[in-house]
């Protein structure tokens, strides 16, 4: 659909699905591939959901330059992303883990077998075996575990060198590559080594397991990825399949699709709301949580929107239809998160902040290396400077920089989920300990999403007993929560429920009937002024129990009040701790809610938030979050219901309580297990103790190449005749290798210690 504003055309908006990108380097490849396409006039590509959105003139290229773009940087074309569709991004993913463990079994397998021909003089079984047979052996079996198993390796190096570029996979392919090769050198020309002095050593074990250890930590990495198809799957689920159209007086049961607007529509008891649309006949009470958030049903009169989707409880109406296909409620939710989802950029790993860098840096170095140590006057020659040469590469052999960053995250997730928090891969936990704000949902997050009777007040000459009776004896019949509350609230007392006759639900007000002979009301003030009940002698308590929070339902006899019950949806009872333990952490703290600003106040004072969004809609929810997020904020969201899942997307980090709606769960980063909302400073904590691990680790990855790399280069060998041979640069990178891991297990240590001294 082509939008005008002003006489000025607005451009139009496609997403297509692509495959294969691996960092931030082959976002960028991509988004500049796609900008060069005729009429495109902005590109913004999504690591994480593998999507980009495409704003195009509507004279353009099309798909299928976009497609022609993509696969001439590389990278695999799945298609445009419809409604309807089925996301091949998922399938994509599927063969992509499917791929990656095969992979990482026969390259675990390769490199223990190549690991004890290596060390042959290690094992007495192998000593029959003659060494140059041995070497040949190795050589052929590590071909491989380089090139099969690391084919993404070289191949994401390859896409980079042609954009005259670099990133970890430059990093990777070419410290496997040089440790192979070297190797290959030394089995096929062991005297070219000899006549330098130096004994032929081989690298075909290291060479695999830099490969194998790397893509373990691409398999955990992919295993990690959030399912944001899934989301909208669910979303496009909540969709009614049929509705009854009444055309020419007669009711047609047709496929929503074929509504249009204007259509007259039918909409029985327990039936969804096919489409968007007005009330013409007919009165209902419907559950529109899933839109607002708000558990209490909402009464529907002629005159009045209802949305598609919603749920029709009580009463049949007719309806005429004003918003169908693309243009509904729902439909525009699933809109709102998928641009959230896709405008949401993947942080970029610290190690792929240098490796651009780095790697030039190593070639040079290692360039210079050689040209040194083969001009030297005395004694330079071509072995000797080839054997620095490869020193330095093997030696700055990313190893222990392609560990540092997967094993905390590997670690700190499983600690994670041992405390019930499911974190989603490790953006979300490299951005949590960054946050600032924490906006919260009320009901179902805060609150318990169910209301409870909190109070009976009874006027002149009657009792709780009698108010609760009467009350109970009315509700009987009700299906309204409210209803079910006060049924709840009788039976825990033992309130026997009288017989009634005459019962007459009323629409938005409440509810009358004849109660042991005598006319009894129970509602809102609307139905007893209706009913010409005064209620003037109940009004300042009321008044008093809306301002905490509450809902207020008169119970009238004979034309006189004889009592209020209020009702309220209480907080969970780790609510107020979860609030106090993150403003402890120096974190401001706020509520966003579709309920009027009466009870979100009365909550938010209960629980000493001061920040309350009240009475905002599932749209303007992610619009809270942009705004803060303009301010500066670092913005976490926490919710539960299908409402809750556009700000979720859009926020820093969405956090879902575990207890909530499938698509809420799905579109949020972190998801709490425990319906438990200390969870979320805890989450906060760990990503905190996280983050420093990997700081940490970079640090040692770092100081390793810094000090390494010159002894490999030989700057001590004029001081100290010390030279670092090939395998000893191995020996230090393994080294590396293993104190990262060894301070990524650390981490255990030291959650175990935080919590216990938190739980003291």
């Amino acid at each position: 659909m082509q939008l005008k504003k002003r006489g000025t055309t607005l451009p139009d908006k496609v997403q297509i699905h692509i495959q294969g990108m691996t960092c931030a380097a082959c976002v960028r490849r991509v988004e500049n591939a796609l900008k060069e396409v005729e009429g495109v006039v902005d590109v913004s590509v999504n690591l994480a959901t593998a999507r980009a959105t495409v704003s195009h003139l509507p004279r353009w290229g099309g798909v299928s330059s976009l497609a022609k773009a993509v696969s001439e940087q590389g990278y695999e074309f799945l298609g445009e992303l419809k409604d309807e569709s089925d996301d091949p991004v998922e399938k994509a993913r599927a063969r992509e883990l499917k791929e990656l463990t095969i992979k990482v079994i026969c390259g675990a397998v390769l490199s223990v077998i190549i690991f004890l021909g290596s060390m042959q003089h290690w094992f007495v079984f192998l000593h029959g075996i003659p060494r140059q047979a041995m070497l040949f052996t190795l050589f052929v079996l590590t071909a491989p575990a380089v090139f099969w198993v690391g084919s993404r390796f070289f191949a994401g190096a390859l896409k980079a060198a042609k954009q005259k570029t670099s990133d970890m996979n430059t990093l990777v392919a070419v410290g496997a590559f040089s440790a192979y090769a070297y190797s290959a050198a030394a089995t096929f020309f062991p005297r070219f080594f000899e006549s330098a002095g130096v004994a032929p050593h081989v690298y075909y074990d290291g060479a695999a397991m830099i490969i194998t250890l790397i893509l373990l930590g691409r398999l955990l990495e992919a295993r990690a990825t959030g399912k944001t198809s899934g989301a909208i799957k669910k979303l496009i689920g909540l969709k009614p399949k049929t509705a009854h159209v009444l055309r020419d007086g007669s009711e047609v049961e047709m496929p929503v699709e074929s509504i249009q607007i204007g259509d007259e529509i039918l909409v029985k008891p327990g039936e969804k709301v096919p489409v968007d649309g007005t009330v013409l006949t007919g009165q209902s009470t419907l559950d529109e949580s899933m839109l607002t958030g708000e558990s209490m049903p909402v009464s529907k009169q002629p005159g009045q929107k209802v949305f598609a989707a919603t749920i029709n409880q009580t009463g049949s109406f007719t309806m005429q239809a004003t918003g169908v296909g693309s243009d509904t409620m729902l439909a525009h939710i699933i809109r709102m998160v998928e641009e959230a989802q896709g405008s949401k950029a993947p942080i970029q790993r610290i190690a792929d902040k240098v490796a651009s860098i780095f790697v030039p840096v190593v070639f040079c170095i290692a360039a210079v290396t050689f040209a040194i140590w083969y001009f030297l006057p005395e004694s330079g020659s071509f072995s000797r400077a080839l054997i620095n040469f490869v020193s330095v590469l093997v030696i700055a052999c990313p190893c222990a920089l392609g560990l540092a960053t997967p094993t905390a995250i590997m670690v700190g997730t499983g600690l994670g989920a041992q405390s019930g928090i499911l974190i989603k891969g490790g953006e979300a936990l490299e951005k949590i300990h960054e946050l600032s704000v924490i906006v919260f949902d009320k009901t179902g997050t805060l609150t318990r999403g169910e209301p409870e009777v909190s109070r009976i007040v009874t006027a002149d000459g009657s009792d709780e007993k009698q108010v609760l009776s009467v009350a109970a004896a009315l509700e009987k019949s009700s299906e309204h929560p409210l209803a079910k509350a006060i049924l709840k609230k009788a039976a825990d007392d033992r309130i026997s429920v009288a017989r009634t006759e005459n019962f007459l639900a009323l629409s938005g007000m409440g509810a009358r009937a004849s109660v042991d002979g005598t006319t009894c009301l129970i509602g809102n003030r609307f139905l007893m002024n209706d009913q010409g009940v005064s209620v003037d002698i109940m009004n300042k308590t009321a008044e008093e129990l809306a301002q905490e929070g509450k809902t207020v339902v008169y119970v009238a006899r004979n034309k006189k009040v004889i009592g209020l019950i209020a009702l309220a949806d209480v907080p969970k009872a780790s609510a107020k701790q979860a609030v106090q333990r993150l403003k402890h952490r120096g974190l401001k703290v706020a509520m966003v809610t579709g309920d009027n600003a009466g009870t979100a106040e009365g909550i938010a004072s209960l629980l000493g938030i001061k920040q309350v969004m009240a009475e905002v809609l599932p749209g303007n929810k992610a619009d809270e979050i942009r705004n803060l997020q303009k301010k500066g904020e670092v913005v976490a969201m926490v919710g539960d219901g299908i409402n809750d899942a556009p700000a979720l997307a859009a926020a820093d980090v969405g956090i879902a309580i575990g207890t909530g709606t499938d698509v809420a769960i799905e579109a949020a980063d972190i998801t709490l297990i425990r319906d438990d909302l200390t969870s979320v400073p805890e989450a906060i904590s760990l990503s905190a103790s996280t983050m420093r691990v990997i700081k940490q680790n970079l640090f040692w990855a770092f100081i390793y190449n810094i000090i390494g790399i010159p002894i490999a280069a030989g700057v001590l060998y004029p001081f100290s005749g010390i030279l670092l041979n090939p395998e000893f640069a191995a020996a230090a990178m393994a080294f590396s290798s293993v104190s990262v891991v060894s301070n990524s297990l650390r981490l255990k240590r030291v959650w175990k210690n935080k919590k216990e001294r938190t739980a003291v």
